[in-house]
């Protein structure tokens, strides 16, 4: 329970770290590249509602009757609007600022500790690329292994009762995984080595995301919470990583 809190701290931290100097640009631009698309997607939504609501609506209808019907649909379509929002934030809002999240975990790290990882050469690069493809291929093979018997476990009568709170944990374990994979693929340490590593630190990497996940679920602030993320995780990394070794493809 301890690490759960010490785990959660680091997002909290996370929220100072994106403020620094020489780390502000890298998290201040993908942050308005989605408020600015998702602010543009519902001022869009807003303003086209009349003409899809009138499309819709028989001609032969009074204006009070249609007057009514937009009192009533209003409140719902705002209610849909907001639901679209908070389930597509995450999913294109990561797509968004992936770019920047590796550049963004190099600064941290550079604030943190005075020196960054070290890049590696293209032919390097090119002569890793196999092992990375498989290294995601081993993500999307883990995500599975767990998502499909929770989902089957969800429909089993009675026993359903305890799915949500496995979803909810199951959900706070990967957004830890996914953010660390920033700072410890810069170190080119693959998914299965950062899996052993989050389990020797399960407290630590639970609290953390768990409370990203929580934060993501506050609308508003979710809009800020990648770049805290991504630098929270970082800090996470560098301070508990167990040889402070770089582990490579």
């Amino acid at each position: 329970m301890q690490n759960l809190f010490k785990g959660s701290g680091y997002l909290l931290k996370g929220f100072k770290l994106m403020n620094e100097s020489g780390i502000r640009r890298f998290a201040y631009l993908p942050m308005a590249i989605n408020t600015l698309l998702f602010s543009a997607a519902i001022w869009l939504g807003i303003n086209k509602f009349d003409q899809w609501f009138n499309s819709l609506m028989p001609s032969w209808l009074p204006e009070w009757l249609l007057s009514f019907f937009m009192w009533i649909i209003w409140p719902l379509f705002t209610a849909l609007i907001s639901i679209i929002v908070f389930f597509s934030f995450s999913i294109i809002a990561n797509f968004l600022a992936s770019p920047f999240n590796g550049p963004l975990s190099e600064a941290v790290e550079r604030k943190l500790t005075g020196q960054a990882p070290e890049g590696l050469p293209w032919k390097q690069i090119i002569k890793d690329t196999p092992a990375v493809l498989l290294n995601e291929l081993g993500k999307i093979s883990y995500f599975l292994l767990w998502i499909i018997p929770l989902f089957i476990f969800s429909w089993i009568p009675v026993i359903n009762i305890a799915s949500p709170v496995l979803w909810f944990i199951f959900s706070g374990w990967m957004l830890a995984l996914e953010y660390h994979d920033y700072p410890m693929g810069n170190h080119q340490i693959l998914f299965a080595q950062q899996r052993q590593q989050h389990k020797k630190q399960r407290g630590l990497s639970l609290g953390f995301g768990l409370a990203t996940l929580g934060i993501t679920m506050i609308p508003i602030i979710n809009f800020i919470v990648i770049p805290a993320a991504v630098a929270g995780a970082t800090a996470l990394y560098l301070d508990n990583r167990a040889d402070h070794a770089q582990s490579s493809i």
